[in-house]
């Protein structure tokens, strides 16, 4: 009996919510069949594939050993935990939640301290009157050392955080913090700021993919069937789908539509029946129909549209790609 295809995904919080919630969208349902307390589920409907739920930190470890095909998580973690992660894992697709920066924040006073540039004179001056560097508090040990080093920036040592870190200048423990942040008010509410050019990343959840997994045949035909439905969905929400009898519909009339308001006819111009069906951006709807209607068209309906599939993925193409390094 074959391995299964395993899919890490996180275990509690918002981001379970909203990675159930992202499957859901894309018909591909995640069940846990031993109940809300298991660990362990599936996929309704797909055979052959176990989900697997984990912290975040586990998440990235998994991928990064080739223990699970596909994940969800932050592109933070997998950037400072996985040292050169496109050798270890693919960035398949970022999803549209759990938003979050990685930035350099100093305290509200260092008035003169406005960008990477101020720190690294303020870092210098600091060793030179007090006798040793400047402690950066931080949970981003890695990405930490990468951007400062690109920044210039070496009269400084890293206290490692396991707390909350925006606490650390307060408690006298660091002189400034490298953390994440998603509206920077906590940051505010402990008397810091964000240093102009202090973005290190900024993150959100991903799909992430593991070079070092086993790919074979079954593998990436379960893989395909996935990313395919994700395409798909995301394809079709870019468009509704825009309906009317317009039996004088012609081709230049087409070509406008397509001009003026970006609509796309799927399968050509009017059927037989004289129905015709295109395919428009949401911000464009109203304005389409008032156009097909000035042109004599009849009875528009306007619908949203929950699959557009594809004979090319861009998903499973840059997976495919990758594989072959």
């Amino acid at each position: 009996m074959s391995a299964p295809f395993i899919i890490a995904v996180p275990s509690k919080g918002r981001l379970q919510d909203n990675t159930e919630a992202f499957f859901a969208r894309a018909g591909l349902a995640l069940v846990k069949p031993r109940g809300a307390r298991e660990y362990r589920g599936t996929i309704a409907d797909l055979p052959g594939v176990d989900v697997a739920y984990l912290s975040s930190s586990e998440i990235v470890a998994q991928l990064a050993q080739g223990m699970a095909h596909f994940g969800i998580t932050g592109e933070d973690l997998v950037r400072e935990q996985i040292p050169r992660a496109e050798a270890r894992v693919v960035l398949i697709d970022a999803l549209g939640f759990g938003h979050a920066n990685v930035v350099v924040a100093v305290p509200q006073a260092w008035i003169d301290v406005r960008d990477m540039a101020d720190l690294d004179d303020v870092a210098t001056a600091f060793r030179l009157r007090h006798g040793r560097k400047l402690r950066v508090a931080t949970k981003y040990v890695n990405l930490t050392r990468d951007f400062f080093t690109q920044a210039g920036v070496v009269d400084y040592r890293i206290v490692e955080s396991s707390g909350a870190t925006e606490g650390a200048p307060a408690a006298g423990t660091a002189e400034l913090i490298v953390d994440i942040t998603t509206s920077g008010a906590t940051l505010a509410a402990n008397g810091l700021k964000i240093v102009e050019d202090g973005v290190i990343l900024r993150s959100q959840a991903n799909l992430v993919a593991a070079r070092t997994a086993v790919w074979g045949a079954t593998e990436r035909a379960l893989a395909r069937t996935i990313l395919d439905r994700i395409a798909a969905h995301a394809r079709a929400r870019a468009f509704r789908e825009v309906r009317a009898r317009f039996p004088g519909c012609d081709d230049v009339v087409l070509a406008q539509a397509r001009q003026d308001f970006g609509a796309v006819a799927p399968f050509g111009g009017p059927a037989s029946s004289g129905m015709l069906t295109l395919h428009c951006p949401p911000a464009e709807v109203y304005a389409l129909t008032r156009f097909l209607q000035s042109k004599g068209a009849d009875g528009v309906t306007v619908a949203e549209i929950d699959y557009v599939f594809s004979p090319s993925n861009p998903l499973y193409g840059k997976l495919e790609a990758a594989l072959a390094d």
